[in-house]
């Protein structure tokens, strides 16, 4: 579980992004990020139960994304992130594959797992796997253990049809995605509570077989 001030050492980043502040609240963050990778590392024994992929000895750093935005090329200013994500991958830091993640930012928390904006080559082969595979893919977001958790986000879509497939194709809604996330929205006081924990270890036994079909057409 998370303590309701690191909730809160959130909530005012938000309020209070510049770099003044945050120098003045530094032991704040610091018993923030603290408290955070406690949690990671309660949750990385759990995952590695259900996905021997990933590692049992992946360090609880590892996961913990900086806080620091960079802002080079961005037109928010913001020094700091107003939220904490931890990414769990099964080549380290590799992002560049399916994949989980976990976003702690009150009111927008969530748990995450798929494959975000994969290069082109790769989503050939993922849609490939759609098209040839259809009744394996259907029967993972279908089935009930995963419609009870997860949505399949569709922030990433094509306006028509991917090369190759007709607008008319069966699986278009699927094929016409750029980007394969299964989303379970959390609630703040669902991380108040020690039964977070156990809810996640069901979330990632529910998301398992969607990684294992994403991992299934990106190595073919």
């Amino acid at each position: 579980m998370i303590k309701q001030e690191t909730l809160a050492f959130i909530t005012d980043v938000a309020r209070n992004n510049n770099r003044e502040w945050f120098a003045e609240n530094k032991e704040r963050y610091e018993v923030a990020k603290a408290d955070v990778l406690s949690f990671v590392e309660q949750l990385i024994p759990r995952l590695a139960a259900v996905d021997p992929a990933f590692s049992i000895d992946t360090p609880a750093k590892k996961c913990l994304l900086r806080i620091y935005r960079d802002v080079r090329f961005s037109k928010n200013k913001d020094p700091y992130k107003n939220n904490f994500g931890i990414s769990f991958n099964v080549k380290g830091n590799d992002i560049h594959g399916p994949g989980y993640y976990l976003h702690i930012q009150p009111g927008e928390c969530f748990f995450a797992a798929g494959f975000w904006m994969p290069e082109a080559a790769i989503l050939k082969k993922i849609r490939e796997e759609i098209d040839y595979n259809a009744t394996e893919f259907l029967d993972i977001i279908n089935d009930k253990s995963f419609k009870s958790i997860y949505h399949l986000s569709k922030e990433d879509t094509l306006k028509n049809a991917p090369k190759g497939y007709e607008t008319d194709h069966p699986q278009i809604e699927f094929l016409r995605l750029k980007s394969f996330i299964a989303i379970y929205p959390l609630k703040d006081e669902d991380f108040l509570k020690p039964g977070i924990v156990d809810k996640l270890k069901t979330a990632f036994e529910s998301v398992y077989p969607f990684l294992l079909f994403l991992r299934k057409a990106v190595d073919q």
